[in-house]
């Protein structure tokens, strides 16, 4: 299957495509476009954006065209003849899960472009870019087809749909390399910033991810600025992120932009290939719904903080202050005694990924919230009951080792629980009421292991509570020890 994207006149907001496709022995071929994309949890009806759908032979017979439902059309190929679609796409509306052209650059969601043939997901793909004349670069994890400009190619649709396609003309930065894997950064319109400095930090902030795991598991490594907006979409060997340098001369916006980079770096591991069991293979039409996504989404945020505080990028002070604004968050939630962190990851799709804000009525809450704040109280559990010789680390190289490496599938919530009472040797029936359940959390008890504590106010006005952790005025050697090995200090 060979695709081609045209781009003639971007200022109109639309990209062209046209498919060319052989060997395809059946009367009747079903031709489906996805209604999501992995990595962001909400049905985008990318098929609602297709129009003047067509299909003929290579020698031009029009070809007959059903629409079966919303995201599948059927072609009548009584001859069994290679034949053409092209269609057109619109692109307006700009966002991290959407296609978005406009005259000064491309942004493509391989999900919303590439139609595939309705059980033939693993059929290779080639796809070639006819861009605007006006511009320059082209960036994408796709892998290019060697001696043939702007073409490029994937084993399957799965690969195809994980590798967003940047077009315009890009700005990149100072590589740097990792146990000897590059690391690049390119983007549109990324602004006035010390780009050195930025990049110093950034490849602190990804040695840091790569010691939890132990392992890189690609050849090159791409973060894809899209420009200025909101949110980030993880990959196998890139990650789409909005982003904009302008600003970052504060160290609170500094810190913030890498949390928000090593969160979705943490991803290549976490929920890419350290995965639960639903997600993968994808059921492109309906969504794949799991109980995990307080695993996936919660520990990663969970692991964003510890990597850039293990780095040295923030100090203790603000690795406290982002835990504090995930206690606040979830503590004023009024979901909190309805919802678990099970139900929030399977409700996503209709509640949203930080639930359902502000709505009257809101019994939802966002595992974005509560998900680091078990993660953390999960990691002292650990910690504690191995007298500091395992964490949840361990955990997460075990998950990686196991299932990704050996098994070489996701795992289920029974086996991540045990993963987490293998490496601690011991129950965490406890814990898991926290995951399962809407059982209140007793901060003291967990964060007392590490020689914290947790203290609350309420304001009279709004009757909004405000909780701060500080560190206990006395410890015992075994708290100290897991207070410095948690913070990373040796």
């Amino acid at each position: 299957m060979e695709y081609t994207i045209s781009i003639p006149e971007p200022s109109g907001h639309y990209f062209h495509v046209e498919l060319y496709c052989s060997g395809v022995n059946e009367e009747t071929i079903d031709m489906k476009m996805p209604e999501w994309m992995p990595g962001y949890y909400q049905l985008m009806h990318y098929s609602r954006l297709v129009e003047h759908f067509s299909a003929t032979t290579i020698a031009g017979q029009d070809l007959t065209i059903t629409a079966v439902n919303e995201n599948t059309w059927r072609i009548s190929n009584p001859g069994h003849k290679a034949f053409k679609l092209r269609y057109k796409v619109k692109a307006e509306k700009q966002f991290v899960a959407n296609s978005f052209i406009d005259s000064t650059h491309g942004y493509i969601i391989p999900g919303s472009a590439f139609m595939y043939i309705k059980g033939r997901i693993n059929t290779p793909v080639k796809v070639k870019l006819n861009m605007y004349r006006e511009w320059k670069n082209v960036v994408t994890g796709l892998e290019p087809v060697e001696g043939i400009p702007n073409t490029f190619k994937a084993p399957d649709f799965d690969i195809l749909y994980d590798c967003p396609i940047l077009m315009g003309n890009l700005e990149e930065l100072p590589s740097f390399k990792v146990n000897g894997i590059e690391h690049r950064f390119i983007g549109y319109k990324m602004g006035s910033f010390d780009k050195q400095m930025f990049m110093d930090k950034l490849k602190k902030v990804v040695e840091s991810s790569v010691a939890v795991i132990g392992d890189i598991p690609f050849n090159q490594y791409t973060f894809i600025a899209i420009g200025p907006g909101r949110g980030g979409i993880e990959h196998l060997n890139n990650s789409t992120v909005s982003f904009s340098g302008d600003g970052l001369d504060t160290p609170g916006a500094m810190n913030r932009v890498m949390n928000f980079l090593a969160h979705e770096y943490f991803h290549h591991y976490n929920v890419k290939r350290i995965r639960p069991f639903e997600l993968g293979p994808f059921d492109y039409d309906q969504g794949s719904k799991t109980n995990l996504l307080w695993v996936s989404e919660g520990l990663s945020v969970y692991y964003e903080y510890m990597i850039v505080k293990r780095a040295g990028v923030v100090d203790e002070e603000t690795l406290f202050r982002n835990f504090e604004n995930n206690i606040n968050g979830f503590e004023n939630d009024p979901g909190r005694p309805y919802q678990s962190l099970t139900q929030a990851s399977y409700e996503t799709w209709k509640d949203g990924p930080f639930g359902r804000q502000g709505q009257e009525g809101d019994r939802s809450i966002s595992y974005y919230e509560k998900g680091p704040v078990v993660g953390l109280i999960l990691d002292i559990a650990i910690r504690n009951e191995t007298q500091n010789k395992r964490s949840l680390d361990d955990v997460m190289r075990f998950l990686y080792r196991h299932y990704y490496k050996e098994l070489q599938r996701g795992f289920t919530d029974a086996e991540f629980q045990q993963a987490c009472e293998i490496t601690a040797g011991s129950s965490l029936t406890e814990v898991f009421e926290y995951v399962y359940t809407t059982r209140e959390l007793d901060y003291n008890k967990w964060l007392g292991y590490a020689g914290l504590q947790i203290s609350s106010e309420t304001n009279v006005g709004t009757g909004k509570k405000k909780f701060t952790i500080q560190r206990l005025p006395d410890m015992a050697v075994q708290q100290q020890e897991i207070l410095r090995s948690l913070l990373g200090v040796k």
